[in-house]
């Protein structure tokens, strides 16, 4: 195995936040009516892509019946269906459609994390549980050392990344650093920071979010890449 499988297996195998793991597992027995033939995931949910990636996106957690149903982070959802679909438009996915780890879904200079890897109650992890994924979160920047870009899908993402680059010196002060969709904050020795509204229901049902509005982010992100 090499160190981006190594750091996937640990995160499936971690047991930190005892709430989160019973939620999985009560969601993986009781299913969704839609779903009963499905066997769930039911644990946290691995990173996805390619290792060398200059781009790496950052969720919230995955979807009690969309990446812990499917074992893949934004798979199976609307949210993920919005995602994939902005990702194929501007060459970062093979294909705008993710149903389950068979589809043949490949991202191309592009990696897929969240601030938590097990799916929440109510889509709503507590600071403790987000803490105790920041060892995950940790690795995972360290796997990628190639990283130039980190996409910040919502305010909670953009929260963790803004308090892990104060906790290595590369920013003073979190207030100085707020969230606003399609906002960048560059760095001299540190990986730019890029924020998108969350494609969540809330936000692409009522219009917050549009294909349009994403596909310009990835855009933007495509273009600070190759600016660094």
């Amino acid at each position: 195995m090499n160190a981006f499988d190594r750091l996937n297996a640990r995160i499936v195998a971690c047991q930190a936040c005892p709430r989160l793991i019973e939620h999985c597992q009560r969601t993986a027995t009781e299913k969704r009516a839609s779903y009963r033939d499905w066997t769930y995931h039911g644990r946290p949910v691995p990173n996805l892509g390619d290792p060398q990636a200059r781009l790496l996106i950052v969720g919230l957690a995955p979807a009690a019946h969309g990446a812990n149903r499917t074992g893949r982070m934004f798979t199976g959802d609307r949210s993920g269906d919005f995602l994939f679909e902005a990702m194929h438009a501007t060459g970062f996915a093979n294909q705008p459609h993710a149903t389950d780890v068979d589809d043949g879904l490949q991202l191309i200079d592009a990696c897929i994390t969240a601030a938590a890897h097990c799916a929440p109650p109510a889509n709503k992890p507590t600071t403790e549980e987000l803490k105790n994924c920041r060892a995950h979160l940790d690795d995972t920047l360290t796997v990628l050392a190639g990283a130039k870009v980190i996409l910040c899908l919502g305010g909670i993402a953009f929260a963790a990344m803004r308090t892990w680059y104060r906790d290595r010196s590369w920013i003073d002060k979190v207030g100085d650093y707020q969230f606003g969709h399609g906002r960048a904050f560059a760095f001299d020795d540190a990986p730019a920071l890029l924020c998108c509204f969350h494609p969540s229901q809330q936000n692409t049902f009522t219009g917050r979010l549009t294909q349009a509005m994403m596909q310009s982010v990835f855009r933007k992100a495509k273009e600070m890449i190759e600016r660094r």
